[in-house]
């Protein structure tokens, strides 16, 4: 189980950084905050191997936590533009 905390993009709509850190954007690369805009906090919740997310993999964000210290899900390609 991780603790985990979720920020919305307030550039890209249906786009969420997960950290394991609250507020911790260290290890975001420069390029990708320049993208997304300044992250707003959105939730947080302890994440385990078998929880359903909408529109992720619990195991891929824990791994992507685990290597990274973030997890980027961006909206899918059958999402209509807003």
């Amino acid at each position: 189980m991780m603790k985990c905390f979720v920020y919305k993009s307030i550039k890209k709509a249906d786009s969420y950084i997960y950290l394991n850190e609250k507020d911790n954007f260290e290890k975001l690369p420069e390029q990708l905050l320049m993208l997304f805009g300044k992250p707003e906090f959105t939730l947080e919740f302890d994440l385990t191997v078998d929880r359903k997310l909408a529109l992720a993999d619990a195991q891929q964000v824990l791994q992507s936590l685990d290597d990274q210290g973030y997890y980027l899900q961006m909206p899918s390609k059958n999402s209509l533009p807003i």
